[in-house]
């Protein structure tokens, strides 16, 4: 007699970058495994997620174009499908607003974009902090999963 045995999940993490400046940047601050790491913590379903580092000019571009908002942000998630089973989602992250958040929130700028990689698949996985009950539940989450990564609670006053 065989058993079926379940087939691992398979997540597939498609990294893009608007330009050889982008990526080169990128690379000096986290390594391609490492940022790939970050996501596996943060996501055990199936699906595609596409993380794109951008520039402030396609960041500002598309902040406004989704939400209005006529200046860049440091991270924009666009979720597709999202199942007990399985996801899929864009995530678009400024590089300049994350390298400037950072020290002036005096982190380090490592730290800060492991924690928008957390914070954007969490995302992208249903969660927000639009209420105290949704920010808390959402933060704990983020709080937890950078710990088990080695980084320190993004939160916690400077």
């Amino acid at each position: 007699m065989t058993t079926k045995q379940a087939s691992p999940s398979k997540l597939d993490i498609d990294i893009q970058f608007a330009s050889a400046v982008i990526k080169e940047k990128v690379l000096t601050i986290a390594s391609l495994t490492a940022i790939k790491k970050w996501v596996k913590a943060a996501i055990q379903l199936n699906g595609l997620i596409t993380l794109r580092f951008v520039n402030a000019a396609e960041g500002k571009k598309l902040n406004f174009a989704f939400r209005n908002k006529d200046k860049a942000t440091n991270v924009l998630t666009f979720p597709y499908e999202l199942t007990k089973k399985a996801l899929s989602a864009d995530i678009i992250f400024c590089l300049p607003v994350i390298q400037n958040e950072a020290p002036e929130q005096g982190k380090a700028v490592k730290a800060h974009l492991a924690h928008l990689i957390i914070h954007g698949c969490l995302h992208a996985q249903g969660l927000d902090h639009e209420n105290d009950k949704e920010a808390k539940k959402m933060e704990s989450r983020e709080i937890k999963l950078l710990k088990s990564l080695g980084f320190p609670n993004p939160y916690a006053p400077i």
